[in-house]
């Protein structure tokens, strides 16, 4: 500091503070030797507290308002100073403006996730994040126990243990609310939860003059995966028929098959996945048997019809028939869904198949009763000049 500002240190008698910043939760006021004459106008405006520290030893704490400092205004630093020379000699003190406001826009979120038990799905892995506030309500202790003799105390510096602090208080107040409340309901409770933790942390930060006004949850996630899983069961739940769900995801392999550049291999699987699905499907449609299935009657002689002409018997079940892919064996298929597979392009002529009565295994193409398959199929286009 220059001679200058040292003259006009000694001119200048109001001391105050406006702050622009935001962020700035205390601020020295800088003087020359901390020279403050007696009879200077202190201006302490709403959401401040001006304190005083003498020597390192705090003073006099100033809420807001407009104050002369003279003998009369501060019995403790009269008495520290014990100021004889009146408005000739100036005293030496540090005045630190303290913001009470509320900061905002402080951010939390859980690094690890937090393990809980829930009520319909088990073990849960939670994470969460939101926004706080925090505010000085003793900027005595806040000075003494935080900001010392820092000249320009800033949210920053605090951010990370205010973060610490949270999480430590959010874990267990997230664990009982999952143990009362499905992780699917949360959301109903997360403004209970919150001010929970807030009046949990405003009781620990009181030793440092602090209080967490307001504490926010934006969002309680589950692991990408069970997420992904609910999903599905979502979709499931509005479709409602299976038949829809195995339509559904047929569309979606064959969009990922034209996506991806796949080729007969992906046409194969997604025909063998269909034909599950549908075999599902009727295990599922079809009810429980109630009683022993009865015995087959036995084969009866054919009826005569009153003309005269015999009438033939019921006819027999479809034949079933293995078809082996990727050198694995699926099946059995009706030849409803073999037609199908070979629409797809899942059977060829050379997809070996085999049935009951064949000696062994032999290329589609080659079976009298599966030609018929392949005869609308065009052959391979010839290789372009």
């Amino acid at each position: 500091m220059g001679l200058f500002d040292s003259i006009r240190g000694e001119l200048i008698d109001i001391i105050e503070w406006t702050d622009d910043s935001r962020d700035t939760m205390v601020w020295r006021f800088p003087r020359h030797d901390n020279e403050i004459k007696m009879g200077a106008q202190l201006v302490v405006r709403e959401s401040q507290n001006a304190v005083f520290i003498n020597e390192g030893r705090l003073a006099d704490v100033y809420p807001p308002g407009t104050y002369t400092l003279e003998t009369q205004n501060m019995p403790v630093l009269s008495t520290l100073k014990g100021w004889k020379y009146g408005f000739d000699s100036p005293f030496k003190a540090e005045v630190y403006f303290v913001n009470t406001r509320q900061f905002t826009d402080m951010k939390w979120g859980t690094k690890n996730p937090v393990m809980v038990r829930d009520p319909e799905f088990g073990p849960v892995r939670l994470r969460a994040f939101g926004g706080f506030s925090a505010r000085v309500v003793d900027p005595a202790r806040f000075l003494t126990e935080l900001v010392g003799t820092d000249p320009n105390f800033r949210t920053e510096e605090i951010e990370d243990h205010l973060r610490q602090m949270i999480v430590g208080r959010f874990g267990p107040a997230l664990a009982k609310a999952s143990a009362r409340t499905p992780v699917l309901d949360l959301a109903a409770g997360q403004e209970d939860i919150g001010d929970k933790v807030a009046a949990a942390l405003s009781v620990d930060l009181a030793d440092m003059g602090l209080e967490i006004p307001r504490f926010i949850i934006e969002n309680v996630s589950l692991p990408e995966e069970v997420e992904e899983a609910l999903d599905k069961r979502t979709q499931m739940g509005i479709l409602g028929d299976m038949g829809e769900y195995q339509r559904f995801q047929a569309a979606n392999a064959l969009e990922d098959s034209s996506q991806h550049g796949g080729g007969v291999s992906d046409a194969m699987s997604m025909g063998m996945g269909m034909a599950a699905a549908q075999q599902m499907a009727q295990s599922m449609q079809q009810p429980a048997p109630q009683q022993p299935a009865p015995q087959p009657a036995p084969q009866q002689a054919p009826q005569q019809a009153p003309g005269g002409a015999a009438v033939p018997p019921p006819l027999p079940g479809a034949q079933q028939w293995f078809v082996g892919a990727g050198g694995q064996q699926q099946g059995p298929f009706g030849p409803e869904q073999l037609q199908g597979m070979a629409a797809q392009g899942a059977l060829t002529r050379e997809t070996l198949v085999w049935s009951e009565g064949m000696a062994q295994w032999t290329a589609a193409g080659q079976v009298p009763q599966l030609a018929g398959l392949f005869s609308a199929a065009p052959p391979p286009l010839p290789p372009q000049a």
